[in-house]
């Protein structure tokens, strides 16, 4: 999937499905983003990739020819947006964003001179976009991420702002924020589904996509059922804790299998000797 058409398909407001990388890993990135997923969100914000992490994970990206790169930032920085954005990812998920203000900061990061306050200097995004900056402001997706209780309040007016492509639910955050003692706490689990409902129908509202984390497949196929635009599926790191579980929970309970029935046979036969002898 080109850059082109991954944006089209987003400002479209068609499903599409995502998968959210911590680790700097790009072999394994690399394999993940063949897998058929429409987009590979690297986390910089809370994810353990440095800059040539982020570099080397959006480059193993591309070489599938599969999957979009995106990045979620580390703030609403205009320098850290724009690095995002030169190393070569096709749009950018910006965190906390509280007001329309914010808003139209980050999308004035993604954008050139006159629509933005981008810097010039596209190193890598000049390789797949075109070194024109037209083509780029054309072509980068900006996504705002709601997560906080002034965010959520103040929903309608930012995804009222011009050159904003989504806004994109981070549910932990948004969860505490509405009074959660923890993330998945049930004690306010009616009052979560109700703030996601918010946040859907203003995006629809607005013209614009809704996008959200979800904890697994089933999660992300509910909140595409939704209304939901796009939804990103866990992150590698938390596949990898939960495959490794697995495995070593069904080795020890077959060999604890095993044991058993070894023993159960030994007791048997031990059995049957006694009854031979006189």
């Amino acid at each position: 999937m080109s850059i082109t058409d991954f944006t089209a398909r987003i400002r479209a407001r068609q499903p599409a499905l995502g998968y959210w990388s911590v680790l700097d890993s790009p072999v394994s990135t690399e394999r993940i983003a063949r897998l058929g997923y429409d987009y590979v969100c690297l986390d910089a914000q809370h994810g353990l990739l440095g800059y040539s992490g982020l570099l080397n994970s959006l480059t193993a990206i591309d070489a599938g020819g599969v999957s979009a790169g995106l990045v979620r930032v580390e703030a609403n920085d205009a320098a850290r947006i724009g690095r995002a954005l030169d190393a070569g990812a096709a749009g950018v998920i910006v965190p906390l964003i509280d007001t329309a203000d914010d808003a139209a900061a980050a999308v004035s990061a993604t954008r050139y001179p006159p629509k933005g306050r981008r810097s010039y200097g596209p190193m890598r995004s000049a390789l797949r976009i075109g070194p024109r900056p037209a083509d780029s402001d054309a072509t980068v997706l900006v996504l705002a991420m709601i997560e906080t209780a002034q965010g959520l309040a103040n929903i309608e007016a930012i995804c009222a702002t011009p050159g904003l492509d989504g806004v994109y639910v981070g549910p932990s955050d948004l969860a505490l924020a509405l009074g959660a003692a923890f993330p998945g706490d049930p004690a306010i689990a009616a009052r979560f589904e109700d703030a996601l409902v918010t946040v859907r129908e203003a995006a629809k509202s607005a013209g614009i996509a809704a996008g959200i984390h979800t904890p697994d497949g089933a999660g992300a196929a509910k909140r595409l059922a939704e209304g939901y635009t796009f939804a990103s599926i866990a992150s590698d790191l938390v596949h990898l804790e939960q495959v490794a579980k697995s495995h070593l929970t069904d080795a020890r309970a077959q060999s604890s299998r095993g044991a058993q029935s070894s023993r159960g046979a030994q007791s048997s036969r031990g059995d049957q000797s006694s009854q031979g002898e006189s």
